[in-house]
């Protein structure tokens, strides 16, 4: 069965990531459902749509955090999203997918770049990441038409940055028109991954 608009995906992993390994143990982060940065948000296409696609079944996609999430209706009862379909398989709009992996390799929807952020030196801040600045992790097709690449470190505009979780990084997912300066590639600047991933 296709759509005429959507891709259908099903989550990889469950639906919920709040769980972590702990000295052999299971350590469980979150137990609401309500809490959108516990989402799943790494999916894999089922089915494409009949309107032509850049994507293919079995492509692992990283999509919006509202795509497998689930809430508590009026009646208190917990429900799915209007994205759910049927059995673990979800509908989804191109515009919804972030980043989709083939042949190993994460590759960019126009319009998002992802931007690792980086650790901040000033030892006067108490902060542990600069302020909208961060190295490009993977790249959008305009900014690479705009002469950027991986590794460039790049300034962006406050509250525009997104953040997602996945292969044990964290990263800012940043729209293009976002994306302010770019600084070239600094080899100073320390790349900044939590000590909780």
């Amino acid at each position: 069965m296709k759509h005429l608009h959507c891709y259908i995906i099903s989550p990889v992993n469950g639906v919920y990531n709040n769980k972590k390994q702990v000295d052999k143990k299971e350590l469980i982060l979150n137990t609401s459902i309500e809490d959108h940065k516990f989402v799943n948000r790494i999916g894999k296409i089922i089915e494409t749509p009949i309107n032509n696609s850049v994507l293919k079944i079995n492509d692992e996609v990283i999509v919006h955090h509202n795509i497998f999430r689930r809430f508590y209706g009026m009646n208190g009862i917990d429900k799915h999203g209007s994205s759910f379909f049927k059995e673990n398989k979800y509908f989804c709009y191109i515009d919804q997918i972030f980043l989709y992996k083939r042949n190993n390799e994460w590759k960019t929807i126009d319009g998002y770049s992802f931007v690792k952020p980086v650790f901040n030196q000033d030892k006067f801040n108490e902060s542990k990441e600069k302020p909208l600045v961060g190295v490009l992790k993977h790249v959008s097709p305009l900014l690479r038409s705009l002469n950027l690449k991986k590794d460039d470190l790049v300034g962006f505009t406050q509250n525009s940055e997104y953040e997602f979780v996945f292969d044990n990084e964290r990263l800012y997912r940043v729209p293009d028109n976002s994306i302010a300066i770019n600084y070239g590639t600094q080899k100073n600047e320390i790349e900044y991954n939590p000590s909780w991933l």
